[in-house]
This record gives structure tokens, sequence and C-alpha cells, in this order.
């Protein structure tokens, strides 16, 4: 096979990248490999991505909070005192 001619492996992964498909190595344990490709292939079907996609971002996707600043402002701070006195170290021997 010449340096310009593709093998039909590297074409096929060219023509999946233009589709919008990213390929993945993932390392999961053998009873669960089938199940893997089975959430794989309801992904990649047209007629069941929106539902499999919607049960899985339900019930195994952790809703993004918007991380720590969100959290803070969105805790109850009455009756806290958030204020501290300022404190300069301690005097050190010269």
């Amino acid at each position: 096979m010449s340096s310009v001619e593709q093998s039909p492996v590297t074409r096929w992964r060219k023509r999946r990248e233009r589709q919008g498909f990213v390929r993945l190595e993932i390392q999961v344990r053998k009873d669960d490999a089938s199940l893997v490709r089975e959430i794989a292939a309801a992904l990649s079907d047209p007629e069941r991505e929106t539902e499999t996609r919607a049960i899985l971002r339900e019930k195994i996707v952790a809703p993004r909070t918007g991380g720590l600043k969100a959290l803070l402002a969105a805790a109850p701070l009455e009756g806290i005192d958030v204020e501290r006195q300022r404190d300069l170290g301690r005097d050190l021997p010269l």
C-alpha cells in the first residue's frame, strides 16, 4: 500500500469523525462490556439516542452545580458571623 493510499480502517475512522463521532478507549469489567456496548449502540441509533441520553442524564450524570462560587452563593448564611479579626501574625525576635 503506497503512502498516498489509506487503509480501509483509516478511511472509515475519518468518515466517522466527519459525522461527529469520537473514538474512546475505556476499560470495564468483563461482565459490563456487553452493557457498555449496548449503551453505545443506543446512543448512536437515531431512533433511541434522545431517550437513551435523557435516561442516562437523569439516572447517572450528577447535575452541574456551577462550582464553588455558586455553592457558596446558595448557602444559607443568615445568623452566621463571617467576619473575622485581622491577624497581623506574631512578633519574631530579632
